[in-house]
């Protein structure tokens, strides 16, 4: 069973956030409420989030300062924040938005298929990102627990390397279809996050590659 996404919704008025989930809900993902940034930064610690939906005005800690917190954590550095505003002081005020760590900033009232849109793209990101960490994290215990004879160690790598492959070509398939679509209709930012995940994947495609059975010897016969 594929583990949900969250994504985080802060703003403090109860009807914004009821218009959120409403939108949102044909996404089929985990929404979760914040009331304050003080709320949000406390979600934050103990969760991790797909993208985050940040109301500007607040009362106490505004969403430029709630976004700074965030951006400030190694834990949370990573994750696309998306400002929502119902006011425009034009583009000096939308600047303090990405110069804060912005994804993308929407004005209020927002097109629903636009906003339903753009965060469906971080949340496959986010995915594909999960289940890449997954494959590294199966190849990794497998190579390094402790107490396995080395002869051991490569038998059950050969016969794992396969099905990890594999894994990773279906991953990698995803992950080209969705840099096209990101490519056609995603920002700049959608762009970079999806560039980003795809070096991810030939990093691993590599290491994947360098394990196989013969690649020293390959290696070696290409050196000469």
């Amino acid at each position: 069973m594929v583990q949900k996404a969250k994504i985080l919704l802060v703003d403090d008025r109860p009807e914004n956030l009821l218009a959120l989930e409403a939108i949102l809900s044909a996404l089929d993902q985990t929404l979760v409420r914040a009331s304050s940034g003080e709320e949000a930064l406390k979600a934050l610690l103990t969760e991790d989030f797909a993208v985050i939906l940040l109301d500007v005005q607040m009362p106490g800690m505004d969403g430029f300062e709630t976004a700074a917190h965030i951006k400030r954590r190694e834990r949370t550095r990573d994750i696309p924040i998306i400002f929502l505003t119902a006011i425009n002081h034009g583009p000096h005020h939308t600047f303090r938005g990405y110069a804060a760590g912005a994804v993308d900033y929407i004005s209020k009232p927002f097109d629903p298929w636009v906003l339903r849109a753009k965060v469906s793209v971080f949340v496959d990101l986010h995915m594909k990102n999960v289940q890449l960490r997954e494959q590294a994290q199966l190849l990794r215990r497998e190579l390094e627990s402790s107490g396995i004879q080395s002869t051991d160690a490569e038998r059950r790598a050969g016969g794992l390397l396969p099905e990890l492959s594999a894994r990773l070509a279906a991953v990698e398939e995803q992950a080209e279809v969705l840099s096209k679509e990101v490519a056609e209709s995603g920002g700049s930012a959608a762009v970079s996050t999806a560039a980003h995940l795809e070096r991810k994947l030939a990093g691993l495609r590599r290491a994947l590659d360098a394990l196989q059975p013969g690649a020293g010897e390959a290696t070696s016969v290409d050196s000469r």
